[in-house]
Order: structure tokens, then sequence, then C-alpha cells
């Protein structure tokens, strides 16, 4: 058993049920243009509507040229984490922690601890591994237990016209036009991926489920 600890360092993202989306796009000042800043975060059903995919976004605002150097930080967990009692408190994590050009995924179980600190607790029944997809390569998806995992870099795929909200915000404009511009078009985000089965993590039908981005002590 292999546990490292490690300590919370940007803004939670956090959604509930089972099709929804979270998004702050690089505006946490202590995270601002690093390595562990969380872009965007998705959880839905997948094709196979049995299964629940969970995805984390860092490293925003990567231009072409950019992200063909961009890589994830070895010193940076993801973890996903799914309440399914409605406490507010994670009963289920999955982590996903990068070496040497793989991602690691442990889960989904439960936590060694609750909390802004974490520790990554490795056994053989709850590891995962998969290569980091270069950029511009066909995209590697393994499957482990049940479970489908990919990491790499993903074109951005969140909408939102920045310069048109400015000018309502300003009272310059009434609204969004349709349809509008946007404004993360041509940029890209590193991109974790998971499949995960509704059967694997239980619960009433309902869940909450946040990531975090967490940094070596």
């Amino acid at each position: 058993m292999k546990k490292t600890k490690i300590l919370i360092a940007t803004a939670v993202l956090s959604i509930a049920t089972f099709v929804a989306i979270a998004a702050d796009h690089i505006d946490a000042p202590a995270v601002q243009g690093g390595t562990s800043d969380i872009t965007d975060f998705y959880a839905f059903r997948g094709e196979e509507t049995s299964n629940l995919v969970l995805v984390a976004n860092v490293q925003g605002l990567l231009t072409p040229s950019a992200t063909s150097s961009a890589t994830f930080d070895e010193n940076v967990l993801l973890e996903f984490n799914i309440d399914t009692d409605d406490d507010n408190v994670e009963d289920l994590v999955i982590q996903a922690t990068p070496r040497d050009g793989k991602m690691y995924f442990f889960g989904p179980t439960a936590p060694a601890q609750t909390g802004l600190n974490s520790t990554i607790v490795s056994t053989s029944s709850n590891a995962a591994v998969v290569d980091i997809t270069s950029y511009g390569a066909s995209a590697i998806v393994e499957e482990f237990g049940g479970m489908k995992f990919f990491a790499g870099p993903r074109d951005d795929p969140f909408f939102f016209d920045f310069n048109t909200y400015t000018e309502i915000i300003a009272g310059n404009a009434s609204g969004f036009n349709n349809p509008g511009d946007d404004t993360f078009a041509g940029t890209n985000v590193l991109s974790v991926v998971v499949e995960v089965p509704k059967s694997m993590i239980g619960g009433s039908g309902t869940i909450k489920t946040w990531v975090e981005s967490k940094r070596k002590q």
C-alpha cells in the first residue's frame, strides 16, 4: 500500500445530479495560469446510459503552440469526489495522478480522509493506468474493471461570448446574439476523463460531485 500526502491547491468546482457542468476558466488568483487551475468540470450519463462520465479540464487558454509542450504536473493530484448520501461529504473518490507520460487512477473507493487533505491509497484492486495522449494524436482510451480512462489535450469545449457579456454588464447590450462569438475558440485544455458504471457508485439515484486539484506538501 502506497500513501502520499497532498494538499488542496485550487478552487473546488461542484455540481449535483447526473447531467451538469461547472466552470471558472482561470479566475482563481491563487492558481491563475498555473498547472493546477481547473477550468471546467462535467458530469453526465455516458453513451452507455448505465455509466457516469466525469471530466476535469485544467490549464485553460492553451494556444496550439503551447499545447504541444503542455504537460500534466506530476506534483498535482486531481480528485473526483462523490457524495451519495447528501451530507456534502465525499463518500467515494476517484483520484488521478501523472507520472512519466502515464496517468494513474485509483478508485472509486472510500477516501482515507475527507476534506482538504488527501492521501493516495494504491492497491491492485482499484488501480488503472492510461498513456497520456499526445497533442494531435488519436485518443488513447483504456478499460480496467469496467471503467474507461483518458488523459490528454483536447479542444476547450466551453462556449462563452465574453465580449458580449462585458457589453451587457456595462449596459451597452440587452442580451446575447444567436449565434454568439466563442471566446475560447482555438484554445485547448488538458483533460482527464473517467467513465464509471453507476453500479460502482451506488446512492439513491441523485449524487453530488465535485473535483479538486491538490498539490503535494
